[in-house]
């Protein structure tokens, strides 16, 4: 395989504590990198259930509270206002403090906003709590790329995104169900109490265990430090904000063009099913709920694929980049079906492959800010993030607003394509190859 110089070659440097320090002898089990690296995957599916949940029994909410499809749109967007704002504070936070007190604080909001969901009695309300789960979940994925960075081999960065993001998948595929059939037994609004629990439960586990500096776990071994990163000691440098948002913009555009897909598979798959093949709620949850799953096999295939590419060729530019276009190419070509023809089965075999080629980009994408500016892992990834957080808050509403004044699906629908087409243009100029450091060096 060929290695970039300074980039994918690590020496190990000894200090006084590790020169003495006995090697630990690796224990039967699970390693400590696979345990934070699955604690991630867990997370991702939690946050995703609690932000997908509310799609799952949106027909409900929008008959209790009397909303419109609109409002409902303005309810989807609210997440993604403060996710928006806080994504570059959230991961300079993350970078700043360590990935242990930024999660739990920010997971601990998350399961306040996720209970008090069940306490609304309107719009502005439900608007509110949707605020809150934004703000909470604002720094959750830029940080969990900071911990990652540390945790995980570089040759594994784009598998662990991958595998990480199938979870988040999972959550969106199980959200749908879950939410329905919790419905009925503990009403909607039972149901939101029950998963701001759980969301709790996730906080205790995550600060019993991980620790920012994989070398003060107790259970690290050396074979384990051996294969991760180097762990930088030295005084953390000033964040050069400017300089690194320049560089990051072009991602940033790629993954707002992703994220407006994203999001309309998130919130509006389940009312698309429920109100334009008019299918009861259970009925319309198992149809999402295979739509979705098609994301969880997309987003595995799609970080493997590119590590093993990076394998192959050693060049960043085809594990990254040819994965990302090919998935925005396979969506545009499969949601076709969905604007031109009204069946249902052909809509949700097509949903389903569209979704899967849209995940492919999650991967990549989410290792494209690691591979440029590993020193600043969290600030860079929340940068990439605040496109997908910006679509978030556009997409959801402007969907809603089109069915609602067109009497049509497949207006919003059309209007995805055209972001898929773009999105797989913007793609074909990405440089992962180039480090940060390097193109600063250059342009000074």
């Amino acid at each position: 395989m060929k290695l970039r110089p300074g980039r994918n070659q690590r020496i190990a440097i000894q200090t006084p504590e590790t020169a003495t320090e006995k090697p630990r002898v690796r224990s039967r089990g699970l390693s400590a990198p696979r345990v934070v690296l699955g604690l991630l995957c867990l997370l991702y599916l939690v946050l995703f259930v609690v932000r997908v949940a509310i799609s799952g029994v949106a027909p409900l909410i929008k008959t209790d509270l009397r909303l419109s499809n609109t409002q409902l749109g303005l309810v989807f967007s609210a997440f993604a206002i403060p996710y928006a704002i806080f994504q570059l504070i959230g991961g300079w936070i993350g970078d700043r403090w360590g990935a242990r007190v930024v999660l739990c604080v920010s997971c601990g909001i998350v399961a306040v906003a996720t209970a008090l969901t069940g306490a609304v009695n309107g719009f502005l309300a439900l608007f509110a709590v949707r605020l809150a789960l934004g703000f909470g979940e604002s720094a959750t994925f830029p940080t969990a790329t900071r911990a990652m960075s540390s945790w995980i081999p570089e040759s594994r960065w784009g598998f662990a995104q991958g595998v990480t993001h199938s979870f988040s998948r999972i959550g969106n595929a199980l959200a749908p169900p879950l939410i329905a059939w919790m419905a009925v037994l503990l009403t909607w609004r039972g149901s939101f109490a029950i998963l701001g629990i759980v969301s709790s439960a996730w906080v205790l586990l995550w600060a019993w265990f991980f620790r920012n500096d994989p070398r003060e776990h107790p259970t690290i071994t050396a074979a384990d430090l051996a294969e991760l990163p180097g762990q930088r000691t030295q005084r953390r440098a000033a964040i050069p904000w400017v300089q690194l948002a320049r560089r990051i913009l072009p991602v940033t555009a790629v993954d707002f063009c992703y994220g407006w897909v994203l999001w309309l598979f998130l919130s509006w798959i389940p009312g698309f099913f429920f109100e334009n093949y008019h299918l009861n709620l259970q009925s319309s949850a198992m149809y999402s709920a295979g739509v979705l799953s098609a994301g969880i096999v997309g987003d595995t295939v799609g970080g493997v694929l590119s590590d093993r590419l990076l394998h192959k060729t050693g060049s960043l530019v085809v594990a990254r980049r040819s994965v990302i276009i090919a998935g925005f190419l396979g969506a545009f070509i499969f949601m076709m079906p969905v604007i031109l023809l009204h069946n249902l089965r052909l809509a949700a075999v097509s949903l389903s492959l569209a979704f899967f080629f849209a995940e492919l980009i999650v991967g990549p994408i989410w290792s494209v800010p690691m591979d440029i500016a590993p020193r600043f892992a969290g600030t860079a990834s929340g940068m990439m993030n605040f496109g997908f957080a910006f679509a978030g808050i556009v997409s959801p509403s402007i969907f809603g607003y089109l069915v609602d004044h067109t009497g049509s699906w497949a207006v919003p629908f059309a209007t995805s394509v055209l972001l898929l087409i773009l999105g797989a243009f913007l793609a074909s100029r990405l440089r992962p190859d180039i480090p940060f450091e390097m193109k600063a060096l250059e342009h000074s």
